[in-house]
């Protein structure tokens, strides 16, 4: 389970939680096969749909 990082807790994500939808943060370079493979051997549950993005080099406000 070392692909997961951490759960991650804002105010869209605490929502999405009452409708059975999680969001997490995981390695850099994982695969969406990867990360469902994680998601289901970890929390025995079938995944059904996952969406995932990658954030841009430079950060959210680009001050890097």
């Amino acid at each position: 389970m070392n692909g997961i990082k951490y759960a991650v807790f804002t105010g869209k994500s605490i929502w999405l939680l009452g409708k059975n939808q999680y969001t997490s943060n995981v390695e850099l370079g994982s695969t969406r096969t990867e990360i469902k493979h994680w998601v289901e051997r970890f929390f025995c549950v079938k995944v059904t749909t996952m969406n995932s993005h990658r954030l841009s080099e430079k950060g959210r406000y680009g001050y890097y």
